[in-house]
Order: structure tokens, then C-alpha cells, then sequence
């Protein structure tokens, strides 16, 4: 797949998006397990993401009866640069 990190890869990503798009964030995408990507997820819930906030109700997964965000909509901003 790709050599680049999530954290890379999600930023190469937004970066494409323009200002006021909806997109969606997944697992898979990034390269990242669910439960791995749920980490991240719960800190965009809080905080907003680089360059996007969220826009809609994560869709969570259950895997040995815990709920994990497995996908995000959201809505890009401009960046904080």
C-alpha cells in the first residue's frame, strides 16, 4: 500500500478537498484498524481535526460489544496556518 503515515496520508488527503466540501473519513483509508482509528476519531469528536470538523453522527462498529468509530463525516475548514 502506501509508505506514508495515517497522519500523512490524511493530510494529503484533506488537503485535496476544498473549502466547505463534506467528505467522509474512514478506517481503512488511512490504513488503520477500527480500533486504532477510533483513538483518532475521539480526539476529532472533541477537537475538530486538521483542517475539518466533524458534520454528521460517527458511524460506529461493535467488536466485542464495544462501540468503535469506524467512519466520519465532515466538513473541511481552512487550516490554522
Amino acid at each position: 500500500m502506501s509508505s506514508l503515515s495515517a497522519s500523512d496520508q490524511l493530510s494529503a488527503f484533506v488537503a485535496k478537498q476544498k473549502i466547505g466540501a463534506r467528505f467522509v473519513i474512514t478506517a481503512p483509508m488511512l490504513g488503520l484498524d477500527v480500533i486504532a482509528f477510533d483513538r483518532l476519531a475521539q480526539r476529532w469528536v472533541a477537537e475538530g481535526g486538521p483542517g475539518f470538523v466533524l458534520d454528521g453522527i460517527p458511524f460506529r462498529k461493535v467488536i466485542d460489544g464495544q462501540f468503535y468509530i469506524q467512519r466520519l463525516t465532515v466538513l473541511r475548514v481552512a487550516s490554522d496556518e
